[in-house]
């Protein structure tokens, strides 16, 4: 089965092409052709994203993407067995671009299009890798809008054990360098700024470090950040090394939290694998920390690609993929009806199997 994936649930356009049959051994062999296109210089200049020009990029970028990524795969459209797009969670026009693309264009064809959960093709990503883990592991799910620990049983079989109450870690990066004046987006940048600073001269809260739960909060990590920057006057870009130092505090404080939060997550599972995902997965302070802490547990940690660290369509594309395995085995699958309803706000646990 040969599935087009595509990805525009925020500043991102990926398309993808995966074919089921090379990836039956290992998955990542299944991955023929894949394409991005990032809006961050389009975005730049207004400090985030700007939801009504992520949509109409998306429009521009979308068809020209496919075309590219079927010449690279050497295929056409009409060898093209179903269509993945990200139904959610994400920016309600931006995925209405995708819904609306990938239904119109499998309805053409007559071909089955599904809707595909944004967190979903994030979590299982690293199965794209040349060295996949296999189920069941412990999975961190870790961008700018999210911060999950879920147990995995296998595709849709999944188990929240904890979530963030307020910020995910990947806005206490982002908020914390636009409070020092960086340029978006917020986090590579402050992470590259943190490699020039040293620990110890300012001390951040580790919010729920302490908690007998596998929580998250960094809400007031951002505000112990403001009250830093506002007190020695960090906004001045002549603090250089100050401001350094800063970041690799709200580094260190966010990588603190992030590692002994799935450190207890293995510990309490007893499973010896765990899974990192989404956009701070890439982060490699974060990285060298949970390697270190899970080889002390005789655990390994598994990471997408870098290149599929952010969103992409190889993702959906892959997870679509195994959702209509699961579809053909239960009883097969239909190609219609066709719609495109999205769901902006959207619960990866009601996605699972049985739920």
């Amino acid at each position: 089965m040969l599935i087009l994936g595509i990805e525009s649930s925020c500043d991102e356009t990926g398309i993808a092409l995966y074919d089921t049959a090379l990836g039956a051994g290992t998955p990542a062999a299944g991955l023929l052709a894949h394409a991005l296109h990032s809006q961050v210089r389009m975005h730049q200049d207004y400090g985030g994203v700007v939801p009504e020009l992520a949509s109409r990029d998306h429009i521009r970028r979308l068809l020209p993407l496919t075309r590219v990524v079927l010449k690279e795969a050497g295929k056409t459209l009409a060898e093209i067995d179903a269509v993945a797009y990200t139904r959610g969670p994400g920016l309600a026009g931006a995925l209405l671009v995708g819904a609306a693309a990938g239904s119109a264009l499998a309805m053409a064809l007559g071909i089955p299009a599904i809707g595909v959960h944004h967190l979903e093709g994030h979590l299982l990503s690293p199965l794209l890798a040349a060295d996949p883990p296999a189920f069941p592991f412990v999975a961190l799910l870790v961008s700018g809008g999210h911060t999950q620990l879920m147990r995995v049983e296998g595709v849709g079989r999944y188990e929240l054990l904890g979530e963030t109450v307020d910020d995910a870690a990947g806005e206490a990066f982002d908020k914390s360098a636009k409070l020092l004046g960086l340029s978006y987006p917020g986090g590579p940048a402050l992470s590259k700024l943190a490699q020039e600073g040293q620990v110890g001269r300012y001390k951040l809260p580790r919010p729920m470090l302490g908690s007998a739960d596998l929580n998250f909060s960094f809400s007031g990590l951002k505000t112990a950040v403001l009250t830093v920057v506002r007190k020695d006057g960090l906004e001045d870009t002549a603090h250089t090394q100050a401001r350094a130092d800063l970041a690799r505090a709200v580094e260190e404080a966010i990588t603190d939290v992030l590692t002994a939060k799935s450190i207890s997550a293995l510990q309490q599972t007893g499973l010896k694998r765990l899974v990192v995902a989404g956009g701070v997965s890439a982060n490699h302070r974060l990285r060298s920390r949970l390697d270190a802490a899970a080889a002390k547990l005789d655990a390994r940690v598994y990471y997408p690609e870098l290149a599929l660290c952010t969103d992409n369509g190889a993702m959906i594309a892959y997870a679509g993929a195994c959702r209509l395995q699961l579809q053909a085995a239960a009883g097969g699958f239909e190609a219609g009806p066709y719609r495109f309803d999205i769901k902006p706000r959207w619960d990866l646990n009601s996605t699972a199997i049985g739920a």
